[in-house]
């Protein structure tokens, strides 16, 4: 999964603004290579996560959290600032569409094919049953509503990962419409970064009260309980905050960059899942904020030692590829399994991450690549009827393939 900016990245250092003027707009800072690596760390850590190696991996989510809010409000910032504080909203949800959806459509119909075609009955008949919520981008209240426990019930839904997503099409869908009403006129940055902050403090509160040691997929995947991750992002791309850095300095930026990417390693080694003592109590939250001031620090100082780490060929080309990586592997991590594949530990891991990375870099190639950057077809009114032509065969399909019988798979004990 990758924070779905369309932004390019670059390496090259930005201009050092002088001390009387402005801080670079958000939209400058956010094209630095640090940003893809931090990406392809993100999908590092939860493939480790899902295949049993590493306990804090599923904190990689968070990480892509922040950098969507980050990437997608100085996007947003930077085209109110063009037009004079208008948003054309229409043609924002069509580029998130475009790079989207054809993906997530492509990985719906795989999964159900495969399932049917290889996976157990109850993985099949979860698959059916969620595949609705998927496509409707509903799937976290889709898990929530049915009490699906993301910890102890994952491992029999294919679509299960898919939670995060929800959550990160609702932002795009209601965050553009906070910003076209508060991104207008003479300090609208100010008014942005105030929302945000306040936003975010709102988050923190509600998962703090709703927290329910018993059952915690109510404040792990709620929207309105993760929206921290993304609006402290989002405060990181404000003019406040830049101003803020700018005056810190880039050698300060740099030493501030390093100590939080070492303690937030520190901390996805120490974080052993939904038991970890204050994780939904400000944890959650702290980590969040570490994430944003590291992304916002690695943005105005790209080419600090942290941030050419980050840079490396190959973390920045897991970070092109992390969407349909996020898409693909969980599916394929349930289906090829220990049995199935009669190997287990590290050599399993090979396989299915061998099979991740081919399917996400066959996404990226053959889907969102065309359609992103070269099918004309893909744009204006052709291209939302080749949208919901497609949605509409992927329900066909949904309701083509046979459902498995109740109990199907299962062992009757008195026959044995």
């Amino acid at each position: 999964m990758e924070p779905h900016a369309s932004a390019h990245l670059a390496s090259r250092r930005p201009a050092r603004p002088a001390h009387h003027a402005s801080p670079a707009p958000p939209g400058d800072r956010r094209r630095v290579a640090p940003l893809e690596g931090l990406r392809g760390l993100a999908i590092l850590g939860v493939l480790l996560f899902h295949t049993g190696h590493f306990g804090g991996g599923f904190l990689g989510v968070d990480l892509f959290f922040v950098l969507s809010g980050f990437l997608i409000t100085g996007l947003l910032l930077d085209e109110t600032r063009a037009r004079g504080g208008r948003l054309d909203l229409v043609a924002f949800w069509g580029r998130r569409a475009r790079r989207l959806l054809p993906a997530l459509a492509v990985t719906i119909a795989g999964t159900l094919l495969l399932c049917w075609a290889s996976g157990p009955p109850a993985l099949l008949r979860f698959a059916l049953d969620d595949a609705p919520w998927v496509a409707a981008n509903l799937a976290n209240w889709h898990f929530v509503a049915e009490r699906v426990g993301y910890w102890d019930a994952a491992d029999t839904r294919g679509f299960a990962h898919l939670w995060s997503i929800a959550v990160e099409e609702q932002f795009y869908l209601l965050w553009p419409l906070v910003l076209a009403l508060v991104a207008r006129g003479p300090r609208a940055h100010r008014r942005v970064a105030a929302v945000a902050a306040a936003g975010a403090a709102l988050s923190l509160v509600l998962m703090i009260v709703l927290a329910d040691p018993a059952d915690t997929t109510r404040v792990y995947e709620g929207t309105d309980t993760r929206a921290f991750s993304l609006l402290l992002g989002a405060l990181m791309a404000t003019a406040p905050v830049s101003r803020l850095l700018a005056r810190a300095g880039r050698p300060a930026c740099a030493w501030t960059g390093l100590a939080l990417a070492c303690g937030i390693g520190t901390y996805w080694a120490a974080v052993g899942g939904q038991d970890s003592p204050m994780l939904f109590r400000g944890g959650l939250f702290l980590h969040a904020l570490a994430c944003a001031v590291l992304i916002a620090c690695a943005a105005h100082a790209p080419n600090a030692p942290f941030g050419r780490v980050l840079a490396v060929r190959p973390l920045r080309w897991l970070g092109q590829i992390s969407y349909s990586l996020y898409l693909w592997h969980w599916p394929l991590t349930l289906l090829l399994s220990e049995e199935r594949l009669g190997i287990a530990g590290w050599s399993r891991t090979a396989v299915v991450v061998a099979a991740s990375v081919a399917a996400a870099w066959l996404s990226k190639v053959l889907v969102e690549d065309p359609i992103r950057f070269r099918a004309r077809w893909a744009r204006g009114r052709t291209g939302a009827l080749v949208l919901l032509a497609a949605f509409a065969a992927l329900a066909v399909l949904w309701a083509l393939i046979p459902r498995p019988q109740t109990g199907a798979g299962t062992v009757d004990l008195t026959r044995l």
